[in-house]
This record gives C-alpha cells, sequence and structure tokens, in this order.
C-alpha cells in the first residue's frame, strides 16, 4: 500500500496499515501534518482543549511511527495503473502497489493583498469554525472576503463570536443562494460591503486593521480588525491520477462510503474528495476507513465499486 500525502489523514492510515502489518509506505513531499502546519492554536481536535498545530502534527507523527509507519520524504508527480497495480510516480523514479491511498488534500484560493502572507497564523485564515472560536479573535471585529456560499455562510457563523463582521465582495452582487442573502440581510452584525476589494491587511505582529477599497468611488477606509478570512475558492490537488476519474464540479473526487474512488484500489480522503466540512477530524476519519477498506480489497474482501452507480457524474 503507498499512501500519498502525510496530513492527518495520511498519518492515520500509515498508522492503521502499520497495523495490520502491510508492507505500506507514506510518501511527504513536506512536512508531515500537512495544512495544519499552517494554522496557529487547534481547540476542536478532541482530546486536546488547546493545542499547538505543529505540537499536534508531531504527536501524530511520532503515533504513526510508533506502531511502524514508514514516511518518506519525496515528491509524488502521478498516479496511473499498470496492469493489475499502480504506477506511483516519484522525484526519484516510480513504484509499484497494490492498491493507492490518495492524501494530498488541498489549498485554499490566496488573495493576494498585502499583509496577506505576512499575518498568516496571525490572524489570517481560511477556515472560520477552526480559527473563529479563538479567543484571540472573540469580541473583536473580522473582515470575510468573498460572494459565494461559504463566504456567507462563514460570515454568519462568525457573528457567534466577533462583535462586527465585514463582508466584502468585488462585484455588485452576491453569487450566494438566495436563501443565505435573505439570512444575511437579517443579520445585524454583518456589513456587505459590494464593488469593494481589500488593499491591505497590517497591525503590529498581528492583524489589527484592514483597508477596504470601493471599486466605484475609489474611496479606502481602514476597519478594525482582529482576524481576517478568506473564502474565494479553494482548490483539492487531485490532478495528481492520470487515469479518467469521477470527480465534482469543484474538482474533488468522488468516493463511496469505503473512501475507494471509480479507480478500484485507489482511495481518495480528506480535503481531496466531496465532503460537507474540512476538519482534522474528518480527515482522520477518512483515513481510517481507507486503510481498513484497502486492507480488504488487497484481500479480495472488497467489492471493485462501480463507476456507473454515481448517477449524472462524469469521468474527468
Amino acid at each position: 500500500m503507498i499512501i500519498v500525502g502525510a496530513g492527518p489523514g495520511g498519518l492515520a492510515a500509515g498508522m492503521y496499515a502499520a497495523r495490520a502489518k502491510l508492507n505500506s509506505i507514506v510518501l511527504e513531499k513536506g512536512i508531515p501534518g500537512g495544512q495544519i502546519n499552517n494554522t496557529g492554536l487547534i481547540e476542536d481536535y478532541p482530546g486536546f482543549t488547546s493545542i499547538d498545530a505543529r505540537e499536534l502534527s508531531l504527536k501524530m507523527e511520532e503515533h504513526a511511527k510508533h506502531f511502524g509507519t514508514v514516511i518518506k520524504t519525496v515528491e509524488t508527480t502521478g498516479v496511473r495503473k499498470a496492469g493489475e497495480l499502480f504506477e506511483v510516480m516519484t522525484a526519484e523514479g516510480p513504484m509499484m502497489t497494490k492498491t493507492v491511498i490518495l492524501a494530498t488534500g488541498g489549498s485554499p484560493i490566496y488573495l493576494g493583498c498585502p499583509g496577506e502572507m505576512e499575518f498568516q497564523k496571525k490572524g489570517v485564515s481560511y477556515c472560520a469554525i477552526c480559527d473563529g472560536p479563538l479567543p484571540l479573535f472573540r469580541n473583536k471585529p473580522m473582515v470575510v472576503v468573498g460572494g459565494g456560499d461559504s463566504a456567507v455562510e462563514e460570515g454568519m457563523f462568525l457573528t457567534k463570536y466577533a462583535s462586527k463582521v465585514y463582508l466584502v465582495h468585488r462585484r455588485d452582487e452576491l453569487k450566494a443562494s438566495k436563501i443565505l442573502q435573505d439570512r444575511l440581510a437579517e443579520d445585524k452584525k454583518i456589513e456587505l460591503n459590494l464593488n469593494s476589494v481589500v488593499d491591505e491587511v497590517g497591525g503590529d505582529g498581528v492583524v489589527e486593521w484592514v483597508k477596504i477599497r470601493n471599486l466605484k468611488t475609489n474611496e479606502v477606509r481602514q476597519v478594525e480588525a482582529g482576524a481576517f478570512f478568506v473564502f474565494i475558492g479553494f482548490k483539492p490537488n487531485s490532478g495528481i491520477v492520470k487515469d479518467p476519474i469521477l470527480k465534482d464540479d469543484k474538482g474533488h473526487i468522488v468516493t463511496n462510503q469505503n473512501m475507494m474512488t471509480s479507480i478500484p484500489g485507489v482511495f481518495a480522503i480528506g480535503d481531496l474528495r466531496q465532503q460537507l466540512t474540512r476538519q482534522i477530524t474528518n480527515a482522520v476519519g477518512d483515513g481510517t476507513t481507507a486503510a481498513v477498506a484497502a486492507e480488504k480489497f488487497i484481500h479480495g474482501q472488497l467489492q471493485a465499486w462501480e463507476a456507473n452507480a454515481l448517477q449524472g457524474q462524469k469521468v474527468s
């Protein structure tokens, strides 16, 4: 078994594969932990009231290695079917395997304004559920950028913790569904800023203010803000699969309840697959399921996923 990606899901899958005494390896181009290494404090992982993200990553890595999980630092460039096996292409050459678990995750689309990169982990965030409740941000104004369902939903969620939420969208109308727009209009804690963009995020060590520019008048105003959230899109890293595979319209790989994709023997977990939320707990649960299912697939105890069972989906 080859597991591509050593985020929380990949490490969980690696741990279960090692406990099952499978000949397995986890491939990771960066450092174990994945996207959670880009966050600061974590307060929504069971068992830890509050824990630094890097510390949690290290604990997960150590736990997996305790059971014999092998983690190799190498970039994976592709996965494709090769007869009865799969070829996993890496920067050091190809590797052959009976089954693959894809844990390559995804990345938020960055806004690109000055200060966004500088204040990563210091008030700039791409996950309201993860960071909105943090004590550092509570009872302070917050700024949300985006105009789709995610931006509106996350903006309304943040009103539980923020003193005020500025929702900034560059167009003259939101892209979110009508029902969400109606709910937004009723929320007195949200100030809608249409035809507007964020010019800069700044502060002394942490986010303290955001500059919002009106595209029609070119007027720039600086608002107080303790946190800055960007919801303008998310890109799943699904291009690694070189064979046709079922995806949704946003590029997420479609799986069944066992995490198997439309290619029998290839499993997808975490942010890579289509699901409701993108949380550490989701990824760990997916990794557990995928490793157990992959073991059963190897031993011929799991029926292959039928691609035509997904009505209306296209293989891409």
